[in-house]
């Protein structure tokens, strides 16, 4: 039998943690004496709980280095990198290479659930909540007092539906959930207060399974993102697969069942950190050895660092810098340990990295400094906290056209309204259609939510006004509006969608927005043609249906023949340019029509009425 904890609001708080939820690791860090400190595990000094989660067939769940000691034996039992599985759709084809897992099948879920011993299948948020479950027990033993609210970090490239499933995990764990903070801006909180730093810096955040660049402006306590790029998958786990890809082609294994791919991987990673400090090392698994030198494996990982240089460039041209003008690199994550990405940082940006933090603990320690914030009334406004949301965030507009109301690189907390109206005459309703990315066509960009705004007056086109309003929270969470100015009728959504961002398509739609920037101007510019020829010829026919006898039959073929031209170049011209002229041709030719039906509706009103009328009335 299981009971319903009733939450007492008045009850005290318990204490406030800072949780670094990671993919291969994942640490808890809390503020003690004024200073953060990541906390040790029960059973011994380790302070780094392996993002390990082992399901037994007796319902049984294991976390961490005792889970990770099973995966071997229990491949598909035993889930590994989580994270990379977070807000991720099953029908996903990337999803399906991330791990030798059976996947349960649920028609029309857009969740991955995996097969796992013991009962039902378990979804990438429950298994996340099982490890933050384990960090929670391991601060409540430590402080020997409950652990309730934490602030937890996020590669700052998750989008809404991995920043939700995080939220939602903290929250199976038994956590209220503070701030979901970026991994960039913890690292920098941490380092900034630590080191009393002010000027612009760089972070690069290499973890185990997302990479992260941040470029940060330090003044005053106040810690400004200025751009941030990344990739969602990529990190040290593909330097363990590098290695054991080259192992399995040494040994000429081509098809490696799940126990052998997780143990090697397990091998991988321990060769690949005595490459940390040693020139040669021996990977072996079974009866097999496979040995090799730091500098064949910095030539299998060359292709994956470079990749790292892409957003990094990106996001120093985005905050309009150069690596002069930073005042130093901040390194993040445990794969920034090996000595050819400390290398390749110290090139591109032109200075030694400042890697003097541990860079597996700063995350965390910045994350207890933010929950310390938000909790110690003392503290209260000590730091401000400024990210930015990493993709523009706008609606769907007559002829499939983007309209961003919030650019990419935006400050959060953030708000943006624009006023619409409609395109028909009697539209009682208005499709809204919330999309994101960064080129100029809906097709081209990620649909986030739609919702329908009903009770709008049937009011000629053109008339109506709906208010559109983006509220993006401090966590990075969109909530959209929509409200009929006239009526006061409104409708609301806050964006939660199931499924996040294939690998590297973040990454991938700012690439296109640059390659594809000028074509994407040119065919934002014919849409727009065309819905404006669209509007002046459904209005013109209108127009002859009801008024048509104001013309001659000469008058009336040459604004037929006219329009003819006009519709028939919407439909088959790519020139805007060329379809602009002849809607203004067009509107040189139904001038003098206009200007009749104009006079006939004057003339109409000013019947049975004197102008002195008029005059009265005037004064």
């Amino acid at each position: 039998m299981s009971f319903l904890q009733i939450h007492d609001p008045l009850k005290p708080k318990g204490r406030a943690v800072g949780i670094d939820l990671g993919t291969t690791n994942s640490l808890v860090a809390a503020v003690i004496q004024g200073r953060p400190r990541a906390l040790p595990a029960d059973e011994g000094d380790a302070l780094l709980l392996p993002s390990v989660v082992h399901y037994a067939k007796d319902g049984g769940v294991v976390t961490g280095r005792r889970a990770r000691a099973l995966a071997p034996e229990y491949p598909t039992d035993t889930i590994i990198s989580v994270k990379r599985f977070m807000g991720r759709s099953p029908d996903d084809p990337e999803t399906r290479k991330l791990g030798p897992y059976r996947f349960a099948s649920a028609p029309g879920s857009k969740v991955v659930r995996f097969e796992v011993a013991g009962g039902n299948p378990v979804t990438p948020i429950e298994v996340s909540g099982e490890i933050l479950r384990a960090l929670k027990r391991r601060a409540e033993s430590y402080f020997a007092s409950a652990v309730e609210q934490a602030v937890i970090t996020v590669p700052a490239y998750f989008d809404d539906a991995q920043r939700q499933a995080t939220r939602d995990a903290g929250r199976l764990a038994g956590l209220e959930v503070l701030r979901l903070l970026n991994e960039p801006t913890a690292a920098a909180l941490a380092y900034g207060l630590d080191k009393g730093s002010q000027g612009t810096f760089a972070v690069y955040d290499l973890g185990g399974g997302t990479f992260d660049i941040s470029i940060l402006k330090l003044v005053d306590g106040v810690f400004e993102v200025k751009s941030t790029a990344g990739d969602t998958a990529l990190g040290g786990d593909d330097f363990d697969r590098a290695i054991a890809l080259r192992a399995l082609e040494a040994w000429g294994i081509g098809d490696p069942s799940p126990a052998l791919v997780q143990e090697l991987m397990q091998a991988a990673r321990t060769a690949k950190e005595a490459l940390t400090h040693e020139e040669r090392t021996e990977l072996a698994v079974g009866n097999q050895r496979f040995a090799f030198s730091r500098a064949q494996f910095e030539e299998w990982i060359a292709p994956i660092i470079q990749r790292t240089g892409l957003s990094c460039r990106r996001a120093m041209r985005d905050a309009r810098v150069t690596p002069e003008d930073l005042d130093g690199v901040v390194l993040v994550g445990g794969a920034t340990r090996v000595p050819a990405v400390r290398r390749f940082v110290a090139e591109l940006f032109k200075k030694e990295p400042l890697g003097d933090i541990d860079p597996d603990q700063v995350v965390a320690l910045g994350a207890a400094v933010q929950a310390d914030i938000l909790t110690n009334s003392e503290r209260e406004g000590e730091v401000l906290l400024l990210d930015v949301i990493p993709l523009s965030l706008g609606l769907e507009t007559m002829g499939g056209v983007v309209e961003k109301l919030i650019p990419r690189n935006t400050t959060i907390p953030a708000g943006a309204a624009q006023v619409f109206t409609t395109y028909k005459d009697g539209q009682t309703g208005m499709d809204i259609h919330v999309v994101q990315g960064e080129r100029e066509l809906v097709q081209d960009n990620r649909s986030l939510a739609r919702f329908t705004l009903r009770g709008i007056p049937p009011l000629p086109a053109g008339v109506a006004r709906v208010e559109v309003r983006f509220q993006v929270d401090a966590n990075g969470i969109l909530s959209v509006s929509a409200k009929e100015q006239s009526t006061g009728v409104e409708q609301s959504i806050t964006v939660t969608p199931s499924h996040g961002l294939t690998d590297e398509q973040i990454e991938q739609m700012l690439l296109d927005s640059i390659e594809h920037a000028e074509d994407d101007i040119q065919l934002r510019q014919l849409r727009e043609q065309q819905v404006e020829a669209e509007r002046v010829l459904a209005d013109l026919d209108r127009s002859l249906a009801e008024h048509g006898a104001l013309l001659s039959p000469e008058e009336r073929a040459r604004v037929e023949e006219v329009a003819s031209t006009t519709r028939e170049l919407a439909r088959t011209t790519s020139d805007h340019l060329a379809l602009k002229e002849a809607i203004a041709r067009l509107d040189e030719v139904t001038r003098p029509f206009a200007e009749r039906i104009m006079n006939k509706a004057i003339q109409s009103a000013l019947a049975g009425h004197a102008v002195s009328e008029f005059e009265r009335k005037e004064r």
